[in-house]
């Protein structure tokens, strides 16, 4: 019988990763495309002492079906499926994947950036729809908005928010605005950056980033009113989570020209129906959450969240939640 602690993995991982998990654990695994369908992840808990997954919602009904559970690790930086007072009360340690891809993400914010500022998506299909003829475009028709010497707005200078800065500043030469739960002096002396209030940093703002983490605080931070402080030739790129915006109020602010344009990564509901109205606004970038999907990114997202389980079950390092890190005897 073997003395490994028992671990279920919901998804199909690397050859190298799986081989890694099976040198510390006696792993059940999901060897399918896609995710282990819901009810069979509930029925396969029962002897587990970790489980390996990504996105799957964490919750009372989850852990009742896991008595011998100990630690969850998600290969993701967020970590809104974690249910973490159901956790805390029956002492599971939740891990998950920061640092790794917060290059790839703010790459994406700054594609966004530019494919809704200069109007690529839009134009892309203007010109395969064979609009492009002599005497079809007239004046200013085509003509997007700079990205370089704009101003730039980060609603949340953490990792990511720091990397965008980066990429915004030293690359097109940027003017950087940031709000954020606390000031990072370190951000202003490298960057220029400037602290402003939400309010005025919309008001103030060419375009305005949303890269915060989901938490009670933040859902549905972007409303009405704050569309309607945004310049009316202002772009709003989500690259968070859908639920950080009132995904209506954004859609109304985008029909009625309260704003110009948006790029998103990110919807309320995902995969987003094909009846929302944001996918047929000429004005809006529309992505399927590709923020971290590299196959660098996704593979070092992978192999950490390994890290992370073999840490959390033998005492090693590991990237244990903030929430939850309490649980672990210093």
């Amino acid at each position: 019988m073997s003395s490994k602690p028992k671990v279920l993995i919901t998804q199909k991982v690397h050859e190298n990763i799986q081989a890694y998990l099976n040198e510390h654990f006696d792993c059940t695994c999901w060897e399918q495309e896609g995710v282990m369908p819901r009810a069979q992840m509930l029925e396969s808990l029962k002897e587990v002492q970790g489980v390996f997954l990504s996105g799957s919602p964490v919750n009372a009904e989850f852990i009742e079906h896991a008595p011998k559970l100990r630690a969850v690790s998600s290969a993701s930086v967020g970590y809104n499926h974690f249910d973490i007072e159901a956790m805390k009360s029956k002492g599971i340690i939740g891990t998950h994947t920061p640092y790794v891809l917060d290059g790839t993400v703010a790459d994406l914010v700054l594609a966004l950036m530019l494919s809704a500022g200069r109007r690529i998506a839009e134009l892309d299909a203007f010109v395969k729809a064979g609009k492009w003829q002599k005497g079809a475009v007239k004046g200013n028709d085509l003509f997007g908005m700079d990205v370089h010497h704009a101003t730039v707005g980060i609603i949340g200078m953490g990792r990511i928010g720091e990397a965008i800065a980066k990429r915004a500043v030293n690359g097109f030469d940027m003017e950087l605005l940031y709000y954020s739960r606390s000031r990072k002096p370190d951000v202003e002396e490298l960057y220029g950056a400037q602290y402003r209030s939400l309010e005025d940093l919309l008001k103030e703002s060419d375009y305005v980033v949303m890269i915060t983490p989901l938490t009670p605080e933040t859902e549905n931070m972007i409303g009405k009113e704050q569309f309607s402080l945004m310049k009316p030739s202002a772009f709003f790129i989500n690259a968070s989570r859908g639920a950080t915006v009132d995904e209506q109020a954004m859609i109304e602010a985008l029909q009625n020209g309260t704003i110009r344009g948006a790029g998103l990564d990110v919807f309320q509901q995902e995969p987003t129906p094909i009846d929302n109205p944001l996918l047929k606004l000429p004005n809006v970038v529309t992505l399927p959450h590709i923020g971290s999907a590299t196959e660098k990114t996704r593979y070092d997202m992978t192999m950490l969240a390994a890290e992370n389980l073999v840490g959390a079950l033998t005492g090693g390092k590991a990237y244990i939640v903030e929430e939850l890190k309490g649980l672990v005897k210093s």
